[in-house]
């Protein structure tokens, strides 16, 4: 394979002349952030591939950046009944004219619509890649309602990727699907990390925001809303200036208008403080992380961090929570700390006894970076779902593949 995706490339064998198609579906383009290298693998696997989401800046430089074609496709994030109807009929519009081998979806919405889609064109092989579980924030009828738009989504499709092994549990034990239709390809992560990007290193960003050189960075890194823990961040950063006063908190990252935003006062209390210092959307994260001591991620769910797994490559332990996806991001007391979500205090005490024991912040950030490069390599991340989808294309040809990729780290 001359173009290989990356040195695991010739694990597998050259594809047919005739492209496979596999269609991508994602709800809004701000998802796309983390596709770029899984469209750019299996476009150089040989299929064609085709990214849909509704429309947006991002979805155009995505595509471009990957070199797939795109489709926008408008589709709420919230619940619209009469707008969702009109996006399932466009997305059976588009299959009809497509047919394609491959449906993968992903996020609530377009694993919704899109796999309900794709069972009514009976496209031959449909995947719902499962980020996260939205409905582990959420009480009453809108949890349930989310929970059966799981179990609709994953009913509808012939397996479900889970991004890490929590999340394959907690979808096992809520009902999501069934043990048989639930996969994690290797150690989890859909996007790995490019270890050569995140790496230790200098960085120009305290000069830039005019951070002191001697003052101890908290960063987070991510969209800023509640169930990320902003809120309980904010306490714990308030309550450790008490005793570490010039301290800065760096959070690289935007207010998301989402189901889930944080309210005027908590954005007017962030953006008044004079030790918290706000980036809005940073496309090159790189250099942040190299300016902070620590980064904390006190979320209430996820799927797989890959902000932990960026910090962590670049040498820096991440203090997060005992959380749904975020627990299989870091290695207890080697590559960093976990904390009960919610909890201030867990919080301050985590990151401030990280800043007073420099042996043990550096001790921690060459096991983190080990432990990324060992696992979480771009590419061998990228090769597992190449290999993966395929095996659902042509399974009498590569079906040792993945196999055989889950042994290579």
């Amino acid at each position: 394979m001359q173009d290989s995706v990356c040195h695991y490339g010739p694990l597998w064998p050259q594809i047919a002349a005739e492209k496979p198609t596999i269609v991508v579906v994602v709800t809004h383009p701000q998802t796309c952030l983390v596709l770029p290298g899984r469209l750019r693998a299996l476009g150089r696997a040989g299929f064609r591939v085709i990214l849909v989401a509704s429309p947006g800046e991002l979805l155009e430089k995505t595509a471009e950046q990957a070199g797939v074609e795109r489709v926008a496709i408008p589709m709420e994030r919230g619940m619209a009944p009469l707008a969702d109807l009109v996006s399932l009929i466009r997305l059976i519009w588009l299959l009809l004219r497509v047919h394609p081998d491959v449906l993968e979806c992903s996020t609530p919405k377009a694993g919704l619509l899109g796999l309900l889609a794709g069972f009514v064109c009976r496209v031959p092989r449909r995947v719902y890649v499962l980020r996260g579980l939205r409905l582990e924030t959420v009480q009453g009828g809108f949890r349930r309602i989310l929970l059966a738009a799981e179990r609709a989504a994953a009913a509808s499709a012939h397996a479900v990727l889970c991004n890490s092994q929590s999340l394959r549990a907690r979808a096992l034990a809520l009902g999501v699907a069934p043990d048989r239709k639930l996969h994690l390809l290797g150690e989890g992560s859909s996007n790995g990390v490019d270890v050569n990007r995140f790496s230790p290193g200098p960085s120009a960003v305290r000069a830039a925001l005019h951070l002191p050189d001697a003052a101890p960075v908290v960063g987070f890194v991510g969209r800023l809303t509640r169930d990320k823990g902003l809120p309980e961040l904010l306490d714990a950063f308030e309550e450790m200036l008490r005793t570490t006063p010039e301290a800065r908190l760096l959070l690289v990252g935007w207010f998301d208008a989402s189901e889930d935003a944080l309210d005027e006062a908590m954005r007017a209390r962030i953006l008044g403080h004079p030790r918290i210092h706000v980036t809005g959307y940073v496309k090159a994260t790189a250099p942040y992380y190299r300016a902070m001591q620590v980064m904390v991620l006190p979320t209430w769910r996820e799927g797989f961090p890959n902000a932990v797994l960026e910090a962590a490559a670049t040498g820096i332990p991440v203090v997060t929570t005992w959380a749904t996806g975020s627990r299989d991001s870091v290695v207890p007391e080697v590559t960093g700390v976990l904390i009960p979500p919610g909890e201030p205090e867990a919080i301050r005490a985590a990151v401030v006894a990280l800043l007073r024991d420099v042996e043990r912040r550096e001790r921690m950030g060459r096991a983190a970076r080990a432990w990324v490069c060992e696992h979480y390599p771009e590419e061998r991340v990228q090769a597992l779902a190449v290999a993966y989808y395929r095996g659902l294309v042509a399974p009498k040809r590569v079906k040792a593949t993945v196999a055989a990729l889950q042994e290579v780290s």
